[in-house]
């Protein structure tokens, strides 16, 4: 398999001029954004004076099928037709929402994007609008998410992504993860016995983003708007992970406080006013709602799989870091909340625990 780097090499040598060609970015100026630890794609910003910026995804890792890439840019295209603030696809000058690519023995998925007005937060050093308050912030970040999953709700697909237990299950999970950590895969198991015995209905289940957190939308520092884009890890799931989800995207504003107590109080109020950005834009039934705690377990494993999954791709040594450490311990000791109110957090290294032999 090609490994990112060079998929790079051949990316910056010779598929952006294919790129320039199939999307008509001539006079372009072409940067390659670098990608955060354990990306898949190649992404470069397109900029021209007069024009608007787009962005240039290039992908090559071949977990994912033609069939998987459609999927993805239909369903944003749905969304964008039917009112999301979402960051359209454009299609090539040959009509297509996709352009497959062989070169250098590899095949190569190529799409272009609109580029989401305003900018990421962290591009703004955290700060929010001036003398705005962090809760419209927080609302709006619920109500963008209340809004894809309405949405998610009357979507029927022409080509179809895959479903949360196709990725997430006993069997995948047995064969990537080390015999060694035998005690994790016990409460794997366990996790996954009871997220199978939950309801899989429209109001329930559906098209997810499944990465929606800071690093994958823009906000409109004028107006407060939420542009959401990288729909790569979309899948068909649970709504409530999303909102198990962006109750971690939450403890980053209080990750350094050393009251336990200040910290549950904090994200009480932050999630009070996501769930109430999401309902003005979804209803969600409170007995889904009653399963919060199950589905912060279900974003554990997510980071698990997705840790494992880093390493063989990059064709690295196995070994827990204290990050990884972390989330296993808190797996496997039934610890709620992530640990965010157990002795086992410390606001000196956040979601930390000492390294793991595997």
């Amino acid at each position: 398999m090609i490994t990112y780097d060079e998929a790079v090499k051949i990316s910056d040598a010779d598929l952006i001029l294919l790129g320039s060609e199939l999307y008509g970015l001539d006079g372009y100026e072409m940067k390659r954004i670098p990608a955060h630890d354990g990306g898949r794609n190649i992404v470069y910003s397109c900029e021209k004076d007069g024009e608007e910026a787009k962005i240039l995804r290039i992908s090559f890792y071949p977990d994912r099928s033609r069939e998987d890439f459609l999927a993805e840019l239909e369903y944003i295209r749905y969304l964008v037709e039917h009112g999301a603030m979402v960051s359209d696809v454009i299609s090539s000058l040959k009509g297509n929402l996709l352009e497959e690519i062989a070169h250098s023995h590899h095949t190569f998925f190529m799409c272009l994007f609109k580029k989401a007005k305003g900018k990421l937060l962290v591009e703004n050093h955290y700060q929010y609008r001036d003398g705005v308050p962090l809760t419209e912030y927080f609302y709006n970040c619920g109500k963008a998410l209340g809004k894809l999953h309405k949405l998610s709700k009357e979507y029927k697909p022409v080509h179809r992504r895959y479903s949360f237990f196709d990725k997430y299950n006993a069997e995948y999970m047995d064969k990537l993860i080390p015999d060694s950590l035998s005690h994790l895969k016990e409460k794997l198991v366990e996790l996954l016995e009871a997220l199978e015995g939950l309801e899989r209905d429209r109001e329930s289940f559906g098209m997810l983003h499944f990465d929606f957190n800071d690093g994958n939308y823009s906000i409109d520092f004028d107006n407060g708007d939420i542009t959401v884009y990288d729909f790569d890890n979309s899948c068909f799931g649970w709504y409530m992970y999303e909102l198990a989800d962006i109750w971690i995207n939450g403890t980053g504003w209080v990750q350094f406080e050393p009251d336990a107590g200040k910290r549950k109080q904090f994200m009480d109020d932050y999630y009070a006013s996501v769930l109430e950005g999401y309902r003005s834009q979804n209803r969600i039934d409170n007995s889904m709602l009653e399963k919060f705690p199950l589905f912060l377990k279900a974003t554990l494993m997510e980071g698990i799989v997705d840790s494992f999954e880093v390493m063989r791709n990059n064709g690295e040594e196995l070994e827990c870091d204290e990050e990884l450490s972390y989330r296993i311990k808190c797996l496997e000791d039934d610890i709620p909340y992530r640990g965010f109110f157990h002795d086992i957090y410390s606001c000196e290294a956040p979601f930390q625990y000492e390294e793991r032999i595997i």
